[in-house]
């Protein structure tokens, strides 16, 4: 009688390292949970262009990185 052993090895938690991607004006306002209107005064602003990849109409946004951009304070008053 040949016995089988199985090794199982406890379950590591896979490391969430995707990047999360949105697509257009609509996609930056499903980031930032505003309006259409208020997205493109986003995207118009600068402030989030690290974020944005664009190519001719399609616009590609890094979820992550546009928040990250988004709350860094810049500038201020003088």
């Amino acid at each position: 009688m040949l016995e089988t052993t199985v090794a199982t090895q406890p379950s590591t938690p896979a490391l969430n390292n995707e990047k999360k991607y949105e697509y257009g004006i609509r996609g930056i306002a499903r980031i930032f949970g505003c309006s259409i209107p208020t997205a493109n005064r986003i995207k118009r602003s600068g402030r989030i262009d690290g974020a944005i990849k664009q190519i001719g109409r399609k616009i590609i946004i890094d979820a992550d990185l546009a928040l990250e951009l988004a709350g860094r304070k810049t500038g201020g008053r003088k």
